[in-house]
């Protein structure tokens, strides 16, 4: 089936873009959302991660302890990499399965380190980057999570850079803060009507819209 990978830093609105896609009739996989669950209560990442981290990384809830875990990982990167080592498997198999039993217009991955990974290029058709200017970023992520600028800008620190996203982008959506709703949602759908017109053909070149 034909796929795109959708990516972009933390607050540029790639969920929105993803509802939106799904509305319109494709399959959505969202590897945050997966992740998500797999360290929610009861997930099954739960049990490995405590016997790698230890209790401590369970909150009293019974999922994970995101801003322990958070703050562990930053400072150390022998610690993202244990954490990586639980749940990529995990994530991957979830992507693989439901991927398998797709039935939408197309697909879309939704994977916001797409381009640190390394891995995903050649298993999509196209990368979309939903691109936002890094001020943006952060009035957006404060606003919606309560987080302070500093770790905001210790999560963009450890993702990829907005050149090296744009880059690795055949399709852009800018979704910057003179974007309003509508013009992202009508920039969201020029594109949804190309990728439906273009799922049973190869597509090359480079679309920006915004």
């Amino acid at each position: 089936m034909f796929s795109i990978g959708l990516t972009g830093g933390i607050g540029s609105g790639k969920s929105k873009v993803a509802d939106w896609l799904a509305e319109w009739g494709a399959t959505v996989i969202d590897t945050d959302r997966i992740a998500h669950e797999l360290t929610a209560p009861g997930g099954a990442a739960i049990e490995p991660l405590r016997a790698s981290f230890g209790p401590e990384a369970i909150g009293a809830d019974g999922a994970l302890d995101r801003d322990w875990m958070r703050a562990r990982v930053f400072a150390d990167p022998a610690a993202r990499r244990r954490l990586e080592a639980v749940l990529h498997p995990m994530i991957d198999r979830s992507v693989r399965d439901q991927a398998a039993r797709a039935q939408g217009r197309y697909l879309v991955f939704v994977v916001p380190l797409l381009v640190e990974s390394g891995r995903w290029r050649d298993r999509v058709d196209r990368v979309c980057v939903v691109d936002c200017d890094p001020e943006t970023q952060v009035s957006r992520v404060r606003a919606r999570s309560g987080l302070t600028r500093d770790t905001i800008e210790r999560i963009m620190s450890a993702q990829a850079s907005r050149a090296d996203r744009l880059a690795a982008a055949d399709d852009v959506i800018v979704n910057d803060d003179s974007t309003d709703l509508d013009t992202l949602r009508q920039s969201v759908f020029q594109l949804h009507r190309a990728w439906c017109d273009r799922a049973s053909r190869p597509a090359d070149g480079r679309t920006t819209h915004g």
